[in-house]
């Protein structure tokens, strides 16, 4: 119903406002909606698909959610962090989803989340060889899944500790010890590569 046309991934800027958009939106600018539309589906329905493992499933949680937007778009003025809010929005969706597919569902600590790591071709990336960068995949693949989904967020989503402590109500030290233990993991399984390599391996927390 939203998207006449495919989304295609949109990198980011950490310090991007959504101000000036959510102003435009609220006054009925159909542009400043689909702007930021294109700046967050993707993610998002990446990260309904941790929960809900159906890419139908998610993009049509996903949609949902920026149907209701635009709807209540007289009041998106009061949504302070829009960001956080559909990330949060898309994770209550998404449970919501399936608590309707199955009435006993373990929610947490997230055991069950598969998260899908996309490809990033960063100039850090591009400086890796191949072998070396399919271990870090494989590395990232192998973390717990609570650990991946936080890594995911924060590596991929580029989302701050702060707002993935939001969306998935933990705390900012929750999220630092997870962070530092998928780092830890990562750089241990290809500490050879990191030892050998010539090319510099950038991985912090």
């Amino acid at each position: 119903m939203v998207r006449d046309t495919i989304a295609m991934p949109n990198k980011l800027n950490k310090d991007f406002s959504f101000i000036s958009l959510q102003q435009r939106v609220a006054e009925g600018d159909t542009q400043a909606f689909r702007q930021i539309f294109d700046l967050l589906f993707v993610n998002l329905t990446g990260f309904s698909f941790s929960f809900v493992q159906s890419k139908e499933a998610a993009t049509e949680v996903v949609d949902e959610i920026f149907v209701q937007l635009w709807t209540k778009r007289h009041n998106i003025l009061h949504i302070d962090d829009l960001r956080v809010y559909l990330y949060t929005a898309t994770k209550n969706a998404s449970l919501n989803y399936l608590a309707k597919r199955a009435k006993q569902i373990q929610l947490e600590p997230y055991d069950h989340l598969e998260v899908q790591i996309a490809d990033n071709n960063s100039p850090e990336q591009l400086m890796i060889s191949k072998e070396t960068l399919k271990k870090i995949k494989q590395a990232i693949e192998s973390l717990p899944p609570r650990c991946k989904l936080i890594f995911k967020l924060v590596r991929e989503d580029g989302l701050k500790y702060n707002e993935v402590a939001k969306i998935l109500n933990l705390s900012h030290k929750t999220i630092d010890n997870q962070m530092v233990i998928a780092v830890s993991r990562i750089k241990s399984i290809i500490k050879e590569d990191l030892e050998t390599n010539q090319h510099k391996v950038f991985l912090k927390k």
